[in-house]
């Protein structure tokens, strides 16, 4: 459940060990650029924490312009000041210190992520009397970065799995995941905190064992020790790989913090006070509107407010937003002349012949409670020729970078080695007939669609499969005019549109993201503006 990932392209060694041996690969920070470093962090394929979205830098009026205030006003003296966590010279703990202090750039990295939130986390810590080492985490679980998933069905910044989001208060449905809402899920991660130490009498580090693997497993280990005699302390207990190296990975952490000097690292400053607000939205807002009523992008307020699935909060709350607290007047201004109607774009629709709720939330991309409320409507009966009020969303839904769905769209556009298949999921498909449908494994089905492989498949939920190369079907290939060879290629230079992203554009010419990238000297992380021209390579015989 527990490992770590770097944003979107890249994949960095978390809460599995993480590589011990010398790296001839890593650069210096100071001389690298992006790419150099993305290369040098990168690890096996076997970690399992997906970051999924791009980081984002965001505009929070931090204060440390010079080094007197970087003295007085950073928060690492804070959170150092309050460490009590003992920190033994332990070969696995070394081992974890090592390697984050050789990889400055992903602690800058992490802290840098990390610089909206840690405040408020370090605040909640010191309300509840608890170890502000925990502040750090959120390093450990997910490189604190709430968008983060893995294939074990964990989420967010620490990482819950939905049955125990659920047993923390975490409220998941199709509008909302509390598992990635950063307040939701720091209450839900120091209350369960709390039940853990609590369960090992008082004993942080079974706690932070049984927090990556389960108190149940954590617990029978210490009854095993106690059995044979042997020390019950986290040191001494046969657990498993990965919870050997998570303990101390956050002592390494710690470590590093309490004397930074000492490893002859600088740390990445962070204000000392609270850059966000929480402002109270009352009822549904679409985040397009929000993010202009608070000068924000689009990506800048779905950043700090993960939690929401879709183009607008939950109908049914949580019923906030978190907002850099220098634009929280301007916001609440422009909210409060806002009218009810106003917070949510509108459609008419004629119902026609054949429709139902369903098909008609599925079009607009909403859900049928809301047409039924919205339209007043009890039950399921609807009738042609009638007309229904639908709220949608306010900008294409493209422009959502950090729904849910783009997320997904995003992760099935990226190329992988074989013949792409689209499957329709049908009644009584699984991961596993579908797997062997096309003969490939069903945990690659479940990475290259950004779901865990125990999820349940919906139907009509489509797939992408990538399914190897054989000689037989490229002969195939060869004989119905697919091969490259067969193509007729045209430069072409495409306008982009409002609403455009490389993704649509790939689809719709049938080429891939990369080449878009390639051909036009880009980074698809970057947003496409109206009115950019691409240059494109199209094969007019295969294009849509």
């Amino acid at each position: 459940m527990k490992y770590l990932l770097l944003s979107v392209v890249i994949i960095l060694a978390g809460c599995q060990s993480l590589p011990q041996g010398d790296d001839d690969s890593i650069v210096d920070d100071n001389t690298a650029d992006a790419t150099e470093i993305n290369q040098a962090l990168l690890a096996d394929e076997s970690i399992d924490i997906i970051h999924p979205v791009a980081d984002v830098d965001f505009a929070l009026n931090n204060t440390l312009k010079d080094k007197k205030l970087l003295e007085e006003n950073n928060i690492w003296p804070r959170i150092r000041s309050q460490m009590t966590f003992t920190i033994p010279e332990k070969k696995r703990l070394i081992s974890q210190r090592n390697w984050y202090v050789k990889h400055p750039s992903y602690l800058k990295r992490v802290a840098k992520r990390a610089e909206p939130f840690l405040h408020y986390i370090v605040e909640e810590l010191e309300k509840n009397n608890m170890p502000i080492e925990l502040a750090l985490l959120p390093v450990v679980e997910s490189a604190f970065d709430p968008f983060a998933y893995s294939h074990g069905r964990a989420s967010g910044m620490w990482q819950f799995v939905p049955g125990t989001g659920e047993r923390f208060g975490m409220k998941q449905n199709w509008w909302y995941d509390g598992r990635r809402d950063v307040i939701a899920s720091t209450e839900g991660a120091i209350s369960y905190l709390k039940y853990l130490n609590n369960f090992f009498d008082g004993d942080w580090m079974l706690a932070l064992a049984a927090y990556n693997s389960g108190e149940g497993r954590v617990r029978n280990a210490v009854r095993k020790n106690k059995r044979l005699g042997k020390p019950t302390d986290f040191w001494s207990l046969d657990l498993p790989k990965e919870t050997r190296a998570y303990v101390p990975k956050l002592l390494a952490l710690a470590d590093i913090i309490k004397r930074p000097e000492h490893f002859d690292l600088t740390l990445y400053p962070i204000d000392n006070k609270s850059v966000l607000t929480q402002v109270d939205i009352k009822s549904q807002l679409d985040l397009a509107k929000a993010a202009t009523l608070a000068d924000l992008s689009l990506a800048e307020l779905q950043r700090l407010n993960p939690g929401f699935n879709r183009w607008a909060t939950d109908p049914d709350g949580p019923h906030r937003l978190l907002l850099p607290s220098h634009s929280v007047e301007k916001f609440e201004l422009g909210l409060n002349k806002l009218s009810k109607n106003d917070r949510l774009a509108w459609q008419r629709y004629k119902i026609k012949e054949g429709d139902n709720l369903g098909l008609i939330a599925n079009k607009f991309n909403t859900r049928i409670e809301l047409i039924q409320e919205v339209n007043n409507i009890k039950g399921n009966q609807i009738r042609a020729g009638k007309h229904l009020l639908i709220p949608v969303a306010a900008e294409s839904l493209d422009s959502y970078v950090f729904s849910k769905a783009q997320r997904i769209i995003k992760k099935q556009s990226k190329p992988q080695k074989g013949r792409k298949i689209i499957h329709t999921v049908e009644a009584g498909d699984n991961l596993w007939d579908i797997g062997r449908k096309y003969k490939v494994d069903s945990k690659s089905i479940a990475r290259w669609n950004g779901f865990a492989p125990r999820d349940t498949l919906k139907l009509g939920q489509t797939l992408v499969i990538w399914k190897k190369e054989t000689k037989k079907s490229s002969y195939i290939a060869n004989k119905t005019g697919n091969n490259v060879n067969n193509a007729i290629m045209r430069n072409i230079t495409y306008k982009v549109r409002r609403g455009d992203s490389f993704a649509r554009i790939a689809d719709k010419f049938n080429v891939q993201i990369s080449d878009i990238e390639r051909w036009n000297d880009l980074d698809s992380n970057k947003y496409l503006q109206p009115g950019q021209r691409l240059k494109l390579a199209v094969d007019v015989t295969n294009s849509i």
